[in-house]
């Protein structure tokens, strides 16, 4: 299969209206941004393909948040990481070909979107906003916010998957994670592509 994006290219920067948050003004190291999801378009899917899903991963945010977003301190770049997920989309119908950049976010909702739009039939779920935001339930696509005193340039990947079954055994509320367990036996090819961003000026 082959994934490519109109919004961003493959390695390259991803646009400031495709993040959560930007460079603030007057000098403010952050602003909530546009928080567009990019366009994504996929072709050669193999035959048999019954569904798609999608997941986007951060996997460079620091381990360790003591330091994050403190004036006068440094995230190091060598600072073991984890995973962070920005989107998880799934059951997405075999004709479906493309999404269009904003056709599932269009701007940051406090507290987080409760039934964010998608392709016919989808289902999307619970980003990791979530647990570091602490003010409600992150639903669909929140694009990148990375620590603005971060050292690392963090990658940002968007995981495609062509699966046999048309409906993934998920409950209503499900994360990434989940998504990763319950496509196992299913993926009849996958591909990815990424993004970079970061909120730190000196590596802009």
């Amino acid at each position: 299969m082959q994934l490519v994006s109109n919004s961003f290219d493959n390695r390259q920067p991803i646009p400031d209206r495709c993040a959560f948050g930007r460079p603030g003004d007057d000098g403010a190291p952050m602003a909530f941004s546009s928080n567009r999801n990019p366009h994504l378009a996929w072709s050669d899917a193999p035959e048999g393909t019954r569904s798609f899903a999608i997941l986007m991963i951060d996997p460079d945010v620091p381990s360790v948040f003591d330091d994050v977003n403190k004036a006068g301190r440094t995230i190091p770049a060598d600072l073991p990481r984890q995973d962070f997920h920005h989107w998880a989309i799934v059951d997405i119908p075999a004709d479906v070909r493309e999404i269009a950049e904003g056709a599932c976010s269009d701007a940051v909702t406090p507290g987080g979107k409760r039934s964010p739009a998608g392709p016919a039939g989808s289902r999307q779920g619970l980003n990791d906003y979530g647990g570091f935001m602490g003010d409600g339930d992150y639903f669909g696509y929140d694009g990148p916010c990375p620590p603005w005193n971060d050292a690392l340039l963090h990658r940002y990947f968007f995981r495609l998957y062509a699966l046999d079954v048309e409906r993934l055994d998920l409950p209503e509320r499900f994360g990434g994670r989940d998504v990763l367990r319950a496509i196992q036996g299913h993926v009849l090819a996958e591909t990815a592509i990424h993004g970079t961003y970061t909120l730190n000026p000196s590596l802009r």
